[in-house]
């Protein structure tokens, strides 16, 4: 395919504009020409970053879509629920499709997008971006090497900073299951994925629990209100309140360039003026004690894979330092490894423990870890070089296992952790 190829985003929010941005990055290999936004402010930053002509620039993803195809690549930024009718229409004019997970939180759409994706010629992939890290591919290498053995047990969690719950799934687009998706779909996604990816084994079975024990009514503190600056007396000792995470603080505050969530605050580039006026009374100046969200807080997971070997997996928005942790027990040693220290722990039983430091192997970590950037180096290697997708390639088959494993997931969790049998659930789609 002739380069640069050319990119339509349809919804230029967090992860949308995370794609566009790479065009910094591969300037003789990607171009972005259109943009669609349901927020004006969204479209005319897009607008001025990327020179896009007024007459590519739209409203929304559907009036994109009821145009010719515009771009070789499209990218769906929208919102979950949303995903699956702006893809659709996108691969039937001939796009290739890049696409943000999740695919859907309905088995049913799950399902058509499969069978509109066979018959149509653009390839597709979905944004199991960690697939693409260092991290985790210096993971897959040591575990297929087979030295560890077989693969008897695997803990694993995923760490989610107290502010960033607060954020996307107290106050923010992702707060409620039946707006978008679940949480253990929305936000763990990429763990089953990646996960199943290392171990290349198949579920047989899982259950869970887990609720939203903190996050409601019941814990707000003497004297708040519904908004941070609505006279609440609770204010000033509050780790929640929105002027400390936004503004104030040291890492997640509007000082700190490097932070992304006063940008979604504004809809632009932030400034302290500007969110004391956002947050007054917007949704993200909402006391987190008092909004309508409804995905867990907290949340464990048990597997069984057809061979036997067992895994745990617990979601938790109660720690400072984001991260995932990751424990697999073999025959013949262990292996741990966490993305913060971006480092793996290999230890045979008949042998000295041995450190790969993947910070030696990979200069930036920036955006999931160098996630961000790897999915879009890959797709366009797919696409200008016309390569077939790998083992590795985040292809729409390839991630909707980890779709099968979080809905059903959710479906023993909203049961009461009854055990649901994965090839049952799979047929249903």
């Amino acid at each position: 395919m002739k380069t640069p190829i050319t990119f339509a985003i349809a919804g230029f929010g967090g992860r949308g504009s995370t794609y566009a941005s790479m065009q910094k990055l591969f300037p003789d290999q990607m171009k972005v020409v259109a943009v669609a936004d349901i927020r004006p402010e969204r479209v005319q930053i897009a607008k001025e970053l990327y020179d896009i002509p007024d007459e590519m620039c739209f409203d929304s993803a559907e009036e994109m879509l009821e145009k010719d195809k515009l771009a070789d690549v499209i990218v769906i930024g929208t919102m979950d629920r949303q995903h699956v009718n702006h893809a659709i229409p996108a691969l039937e004019k001939g796009y290739n499709v890049l696409m943000e997970k999740p695919i859907s939180p309905d088995l049913k759409e799950c399902q058509r997008i499969l069978e509109v994706a066979e018959r149509c010629p653009g390839k597709i992939i979905v944004g199991h971006v960690l697939r693409y890290t260092k991290f985790y591919n210096t993971l897959k290498a040591i575990l297929d090497t087979g030295k560890l053995g077989d693969i008897i047990t695997v803990s694993a969690s995923e760490d989610v900073c107290y502010w960033h719950q607060a954020h996307s799934f107290v106050r923010g687009n992702w707060r409620n299951s039946e707006e978008t998706s679940p949480m253990i779909l929305q936000k763990c996604c990429h763990d089953m994925d990646i996960y199943t990816w290392l171990l290349g084994k198949k579920c047989k079975s899982v259950s869970s629990i887990g609720s939203t024990s903190f996050f409601n009514k019941e814990h707000a503190p003497e004297g708040a209100t519904p908004y941070c600056f609505g006279g609440c007396k609770a204010k000033e000792n509050c780790i929640y309140d929105c002027e400390k995470i936004y503004i104030t603080d040291p890492k997640t505050g509007v000082q700190n360039k490097n932070c992304w969530m006063p940008e979604i605050v504004c809809g632009r580039e932030p400034t302290a003026e500007l969110l004391y006026e956002k947050l007054k009374d917007g949704q993200y100046g909402r006391c987190v004690f008092m909004c309508d969200n409804d995905v867990v807080d907290h949340q464990q997971v048990n597997l069984l894979f057809e061979d036997g070997a067992t895994m745990n997996f617990t979601m938790c928005a109660f720690t400072k330092t984001g991260n995932r942790n990751f424990r697999a027990m073999g025959t013949k040693g262990d292996i741990s490894a966490d993305m913060v220290s971006n480092k793996i722990h290999v230890r045979l039983f008949d042998g000295e423990e041995e450190t790969i430091d993947v910070s030696l192997l990979q200069d930036d970590f920036q955006g999931h870890g160098g996630g961000d950037s790897g999915i879009v180096a890959d797709f366009l290697e797919m696409l200008i070089n016309e390569t077939d997708a790998t083992e590795r390639t985040s292809t729409l088959p390839n991630s909707m296992e980890s779709h099968f494993l979080c809905l059903a997931i959710e479906e023993s969790r909203l049961n009461g952790g009854k055990v649901v049998d994965m090839d049952e659930f799979r047929n249903r789609a």
